[in-house]
């Protein structure tokens, strides 16, 4: 996004093949930039600020909250209309809350009764204003942040519990001008981003269901090269390590404002332990491959003032629970979370597992099922492509090992 605003080409490198991601280029290719893709190498001739182009058509978002709720932040600030849609999953997810502060910097927004897809966008001149979030979210920061690029003035955005803050450091590499205050970022507006060349760094949310993995399968030892390391997204290895996991970390460096490194991890029996509160925040993608550890540990796993996993790209704490319960684990669940039993409730068996068309679900069960007695069919199971096209390949080529 920020790449197609810059001045200048960028090139990307170790660019996702993920669904969410090509939806992202997609979108972008409508407005009229170019952009070439290599395997995984993506060039961007950015456009500027003011470059892009009104759309023919609707904008399509795919699976993908994070792409249309940025981008409305974006295409807030434009002099052309524009409309932001996506699949029937995230029609469903609530818009309302990137809505309500774009609406108060002068955005004219129509959406579905209750604040759902599609999004109807007129482009406006917006006016800054000082936000604080309600609910964290690094979604809806980042939208308001984006927008505060297309006002006058500075724009501010103070949150309660603080999330994920990769865009804040993408805008720093690409030019803008940010200050940060504690729990407050304000961004100026009109900067002149500028292209880079930049390298991505591994999703940790991905490579949570591989260092998982080794915890449930005895004797395993694996290590996972250039993982993006985030303080502010890698609270799941905190998490981990309480629970007895050995987790080592090495060759930590700093690429592009954002800390990199190798992550290693061995099978080691976990006490398990309770995630609630403030910590929530940092850990909301990662929740699910940490709730199927549940029965792989001495006293279960406990996950509370969670219940934002009820409106992901399914009720993520009612397939939890459906599913877990399907394999034989005992589980309460919970309106803001689920309560999971430990070894002694009994082995984990195969079963048919439901994901709803959620790509971290599946995930999670296919993780879920290595230590379980028995086959278990994921339904669905290409659904994991939205975030991670090649887990099955990469899952049954480290098992191999």
């Amino acid at each position: 996004m920020l790449a197609s605003l810059a001045e200048g080409a960028s090139e990307i490198s170790h660019f996702s093949a993920a669904a969410d991601c090509r939806s992202t280029l997609d979108c972008f290719s409508r407005l009229g930039v170019k952009i070439d893709i290599q395997g995984d190498r993506v060039r961007i001739d950015g456009a500027g600020l003011g470059g892009l182009r009104k759309p023919r058509r609707t904008l399509d978002s795919g699976n993908s909250g994070t792409t249309m709720r940025m981008l409305a932040g974006i295409l807030a600030g434009q002099k052309f209309p524009s409309t932001l849609d996506g699949d029937a999953s995230l029609r469903r997810r609530p818009m309302r809350r990137v809505m309500d502060p774009l609406a108060q910097m002068g955005a004219r927004i129509q959406a579905r009764e209750g604040g759902f897809a599609p999004l109807k966008i007129e482009g406006a001149a917006l006016s800054p204003i000082d936000y604080s979030l309600p609910v964290p979210s690094a979604q809806v920061k980042t939208a308001v942040l984006l927008a505060g690029m297309f006002a006058e003035g500075i724009t501010s955005v103070t949150e309660r519990v603080r999330t994920r803050d990769h865009t804040e450091l993408a805008l720093a590499e690409f030019g803008a001008h940010l200050d940060q205050e504690s729990r407050t970022i304000r961004i100026h507006g009109s900067p002149r981003l500028k292209g880079r060349s930049l390298v991505v760094p591994g999703d940790l949310s991905s490579a949570v269901f591989f260092l998982v993995a080794a915890i449930v399968l005895p004797e395993s030892n694996v290590v996972i090269h250039n993982v993006g390391l985030n303080p502010t997204r890698s609270a799941v290895l905190d998490v981990l390590g309480s629970m007895g996991a050995p987790v080592s970390l090495v060759s930590i460096r700093s690429e592009h404002g954002e800390l990199v490194g190798d992550v290693s991890i061995r099978h080691e029996p976990l006490k398990g332990g309770s995630i609630e509160g403030d910590a929530i925040a940092q850990l909301i993608d990662e929740l699910p491959a940490i709730a199927i550890l549940g029965p792989y540990t001495e006293q279960g796993i406990e996950i509370r003032n969670a219940a934002e996993l009820r409106v992901k790209e399914s009720d993520r704490i009612a397939v939890l629970t459906e599913n877990l319960r399907r394999m034989g684990a005992q589980v309460e669940e919970l309106p803001d979370g689920l309560r999971v039993a430990g070894r002694s409730a009994g082995r984990l068996r195969g079963a048919e597992i439901e994901p709803h068309g959620d790509h971290r679900m599946a995930m999670a069960f296919a993780i879920a099922a290595l230590g379980a007695e028995g086959e278990t069919v994921i339904r669905d199971s290409e659904c994991a492509a939205v975030s991670y096209p090649d887990f099955f390949p990469a899952l049954e080529r480290l098992v191999e090992r």
